[in-house]
């Protein structure tokens, strides 16, 4: 983190710091996504070899992610001279990425409970017939910004990669305890910058035409009493056009 002549980190270096971490959460983010739907298909009818080993390169790309984006948190949160809006801004971030860290860590455990209960090639029982069929290596490549995926394991390689999740479920586990006794920052203090489900109705919104864009406030707000009334009428002359076609077709 840049500092100034002071030695107090200067504006512009918490600026970087900040932007940094963001984009290295927003990668975990993707790929933390990307492993939790890979898990999903474990154990059913599009299982195979090559979800294995998907799985292995996605939650290797998910912990390198994770070290990189929790070492520079911790640098962030532990330098004292870090102003109060900016702190508020890692702390929120701090947050976003705990969250992150609980969500693979439970992914990997499912990961691990469902390949020891349905091993590829010498099942103890049928895989589970989830009605899913395809491939998932568009979803891993998109996850580890590759093109595609290679394959060059041996046969028995889901019953190999058990023991090596084992101990990296409990890596991840520690890591999550080292961050906690690290940097103290309570997930019930951190306020957040904007209500619950705002950036989903922002991005609806962009993506609405000008011509029938609705405002989120108005949407928000109550309804005009003019188009209530509007409504209600219009219901009620259907319901009596309705009727009277009715009796014409019973007359006729």
């Amino acid at each position: 983190m840049l500092k100034g002549a002071s030695g107090a980190p200067s504006p512009e270096g918490s600026t970087m710091a900040r932007e940094e971490c963001k984009a290295l959460l927003d990668a975990l983010n993707k790929t933390t996504a990307c492993y939790h739907h890979l898990v999903l298909t474990v154990g059913g009818s599009a299982d195979t070899q090559d979800l294995r080993e998907e799985l292995q390169k996605t939650r290797q790309k998910a912990r390198e992610l994770a070290m990189a984006t929790g070492a520079r948190l911790t640098v962030a949160l532990r330098d004292r001279g870090l102003a109060t809006e900016e702190r508020a801004e890692f702390e929120r971030l701090w947050v976003a990425f705990s969250g992150c860290l609980d969500l693979l860590e439970a992914d990997m455990q499912r990961s691990l409970a469902l390949g020891a209960a349905f091993p590829l090639h010498a099942p103890l029982r049928p895989l589970v017939r989830t009605g899913v069929a395809g491939g998932s290596s568009a979803v891993a490549a998109r996850a580890l910004s590759a093109r595609s995926l290679r394959h060059e394991a041996e046969g028995d390689f889901d019953v190999a990669d058990l023991p090596e999740l084992e101990r990296e479920v409990l890596q991840v586990s520690e890591m999550i305890d080292d961050m906690e006794m690290k940097v103290n920052v309570p997930r019930w203090t951190v306020q957040a910058r904007q209500a619950a489900g705002a950036e989903l109705l922002s991005g609806a919104s962009a993506g609405a035409s000008s011509a029938g864009g609705i405002s989120v406030e108005e949407r928000a707000g109550p309804c005009d009493p003019t188009k209530a009334l509007a409504a209600t009428v219009f219901s009620a002359v259907l319901l009596v056009a309705v009727a009277l076609a009715l009796c014409v077709a019973k007359l006729s």
